[in-house]
């Protein structure tokens, strides 16, 4: 037997009954990856998506865990569930997993989830612009899709009202004193903070500084500034702390890192993140209505965001942002879970 047929033949393996197979098709957008679960995960009862988010906590947090940690993950791993839509009009609902919990809207994902909708056949093409409706924690989104020949060219998508929540307001972090943050809400709560203003570079080769300080920079936020949604209170928590700084890139507004969950960095400038920024930049009036920007990542891949439909929402002055990104394929995986094996929930180092 030839080494090549040997090493086909490894493909013949089959797992026993016992063991729990999960698929999924794999993307990144800009670069952050996304796995979107394709089978073999329960059916979350519940109608609400946000009822749906809670049973997945309680019941089945540990395929969570055993989906985004090691080995099958990493500690940067970014996860997406279907299920079913919340609203009439809308054409399914998305849950998205990470390695701290559940996030509440996650714009990278609903750029890649347009595209495999479109081009796998979830969703009907109706002509050169197709509109989807995802219902997501947050509320629904309306993406946009563009194509040609069958192939996406274009994506981008309306977000939920977007806000500032509190301007540059004073935090008292650790071994950083006086830092000043402002809070704003893009379908997740973020601290903004201007990296120029802490000395510190936002270049890749300086990932773990940026790591540590806007995970200091969460906790002392958590712990000094009590954050409430408007409309409903398990919307009302802070997600992440988003460094800000001009960029070097030529037609480039400024670059964004973001830091969310336990430590995650963003290697997208964050769809939800952009978004916040955008209600910052327009209640600062460095934004105007229709204008649109770009804001690059970690990486210099780029979002374009712009901001429109002025309203109120709640106790706030609300805008509604515009995110486009490109989404790409990486492959396809089958992962088993067998109950004999000591590591089944994952672990994770940070």
């Amino acid at each position: 037997m030839s080494s090549a047929t040997q090493a086909r033949a490894f493909s013949s393996w089959r797992p026993s009954p016992e063991v729990l197979q999960i698929s999924s098709l794999d993307c990144h957008t800009g670069g952050e990856p996304l796995r979107i679960i394709t089978s073999g995960f329960p059916v979350l009862p519940g109608k609400r998506i946000l009822e749906k988010r809670a049973y997945c906590h309680t019941h089945y947090d540990h395929l969570r865990t055993a989906l985004m940690f090691e080995p099958r993950g990493h500690a940067d791993m970014y996860g997406c569930l279907i299920v079913a839509a919340e609203r009439e009009d809308s054409d399914f609902g998305a849950l998205f997993l990470h390695n701290e919990g559940y996030s509440t809207m996650c714009g990278h994902a609903i750029i890649a989830l347009t595209r495999v909708a479109l081009e796998a056949g979830v969703v009907a093409s109706s002509g050169p612009m197709t509109t989807i409706k995802i219902d997501v924690p947050a509320g629904q989104i309306t993406a946009y899709a563009e194509m040609d020949n069958g192939k996406v060219t274009r994506t981008y998508f309306d977000n939920v009202p977007s806000f500032v929540a509190a301007m540059d307001v004073k935090v008292e972090v650790p071994n950083l004193g006086k830092v000043n943050v402002t809070l704003a809400y893009g379908g997740a709560y973020y601290a903004y903070v201007d990296a120029p203003s802490l000395g510190l570079s936002l270049a890749a080769d300086n990932h773990r500084q940026i790591i540590r300080m806007g995970c200091d920079i969460k906790a002392a936020v958590q712990a000094q500034i009590a954050i409430h949604h408007p409309n409903d209170a398990e919307l009302g928590f802070l997600y992440g702390c988003i460094f800000s700084a001009p960029s070097l890139t030529p037609g480039v507004h400024s670059r964004n890192v973001c830091i969310f969950a336990d430590g995650e960095l963003d290697r997208s400038p964050t769809g939800s993140g952009v978004s916040g920024q955008a209600a910052i930049l327009y209640a600062r009036g460095q934004l105007r209505l229709g204008e649109s920007i770009t804001i690059e990542s970690i990486l210099g891949s780029q979002f374009k965001v712009a901001a429109y439909h002025p309203h109120s929402y709640g106790y706030h002055s609300a805008i509604i942002p515009r995110v486009e990104g490109s989404a790409h394929i990486t492959g396809r995986s089958t992962f088993y879970l067998d109950p004999q094996d000591p590591l089944i929930q994952g672990f994770i180092f940070r």
